[in-house]
């Protein structure tokens, strides 16, 4: 593979995450598409960027300080999870499920980030 980032289990969980959070969000209604889907696309897409940026930093220091956006991210998608759930854009399993996906996620940060 051409980039670190592209071996790292994390980040291979997140563009995974990433991606049915893109699928997740065709079924939010039209009046969110600006509100609601945008941010939860844009904190989920930030999960996955911030740990390729950083994974190619100069220093530890400097990606764990990209994993910290990173982790920062996943909890506004988890956020953003609870905003849909209120809302009746999701049912409690599809909640659950990405619930413990991402909770899986800011572990696997985490535990790199400590690593480091």
């Amino acid at each position: 593979m051409a980039f670190r980032f592209e071996d790292l289990q994390v980040w291979q969980k997140a563009i995974d995450l990433d991606e049915q959070i893109n699928q997740l969000t065709k079924t939010f209604p039209k009046e969110e598409v600006f509100v609601l889907t945008s941010q939860i696309k844009r904190a989920a897409d930030s999960v996955v960027l911030n740990i390729a940026e950083g994974s190619t930093g100069q220093s530890k220091a400097v990606f764990k300080l990209f994993l910290n956006y990173s982790l920062r991210s996943a909890i506004e998608v988890v956020s953003c999870l609870f905003i849909a759930k209120r809302r009746t854009y999701i049912n409690d399993v599809l909640f659950k499920e990405l619930y413990t996906e991402y909770e899986v996620l800011v572990k696997m940060i985490t535990a790199l980030r400590n690593s480091l």
